[in-house]
């Protein structure tokens, strides 16, 4: 069993550091809201530390899963951040999904200090967090992520090691891409069937089965049509995350038009007051029948 600094205990931290410590491992836990911090610890055990330095000092492992680039870097490098306090030979896990530009500034300032570093975005959403099934797309040294492993199988039904530093958060790209994009399609697909005025239920049946099949249609086709949108990943965090895609794109070469289409389309959802509601309210955007 380890001894794990845990920071961030949002929608899928809290989930997340819920199966490590039934999984038998001491947890401290930093959390920006120090209430829901208490609330956390109140059913799950574990202390509260006051800052991330405070959580990592003598922690093996430190696992962050926090909001954007800026508040990684805080809880890691900034006043009170966790890396000036871990221990040589410790291990950083990082959850967050951010540009691949920070996860590999991390890598070198924990190589500088002797700590393992992974980058380990996760997909799967809240209902993955909740149930232990994520998947894990890891970047950094084959030892490091090695380690890491040991303590993710608490809560990932994938794990796998994709690359160097970066590449886990780079994965994490091309997954939101493609992601994306099937919304997209879905969302006008259900649009037209509903123009056309036949039964969306059969329509389903006679699709789901084929070439057109995705995780998506099966678990948001019916939600859609009832104009349902409170099941997952925010709009909000979508536009985030395609923003680090185009990002990176314009650094690489990468011509990805449709994700930019559909960054712009998820700022019409925005617009319309569906920040916060998952991301399959794109089609919201389309008239109704």
């Amino acid at each position: 069993m380890k001894k794990i600094a845990f920071i961030g205990i949002g929608v899928m931290g809290g989930p997340i550091a819920r199966h490590l410590a039934a999984a038998g491992h001491g947890l401290t836990i930093f959390n920006r809201s120090r209430g829901k911090a208490e609330g956390w610890t109140a059913l799950h055990g574990g202390t509260i530390a006051a800052s991330p330095a405070e959580a990592a000092d003598g922690a093996d492992i430190v696992i962050a899963c926090v909001g954007t680039d800026d508040d990684l870097a805080r809880v890691t490098l900034g006043k009170g951040g966790a890396f000036g306090a871990m221990s040589k030979g410790a291990l950083f896990i990082d959850h967050t999904t951010v540009s691949a530009r920070i996860a590999r500034q991390l890598a070198v300032e924990a190589k500088s200090r002797d700590i393992h570093s992974v980058d380990a975005p996760v997909s799967g959403g809240q209902a993955g967090a909740e149930n232990g099934t994520l998947s894990i797309m890891c970047g950094g040294s084959e030892a490091a992520v090695t380690q890491a492993g040991e303590v993710m199988q608490a809560y990932a039904k994938r794990i796998v090691h994709v690359g160097g530093p970066g590449a886990g958060q780079t994965a994490k790209m091309v997954n939101q891409i493609a992601i994306a994009g099937i919304l997209q399609g879905l969302s006008e697909a259900l649009h037209f069937a509903q123009c056309a005025e036949i039964d969306l239920d059969w329509v389903f049946e006679a699709i789901s089965g084929g070439a057109a099949q995705s995780w998506q249609m099966d678990n948001r086709w019916q939600s859609m049509a009832r104009g349902e949108f409170d099941f997952g990943f925010a709009v909000d965090w979508m536009r985030k995350d395609l923003g680090l895609a185009l990002d990176e794109a314009r650094s690489n070469g990468a011509s990805i038009p449709l994700a930019a289409m559909v960054d712009q389309y998820y700022s019409d959802i925005q617009f319309m007051g569906g920040g916060r509601q998952d991301t399959s309210a794109l089609i919201r955007r389309l008239p109704k029948r």
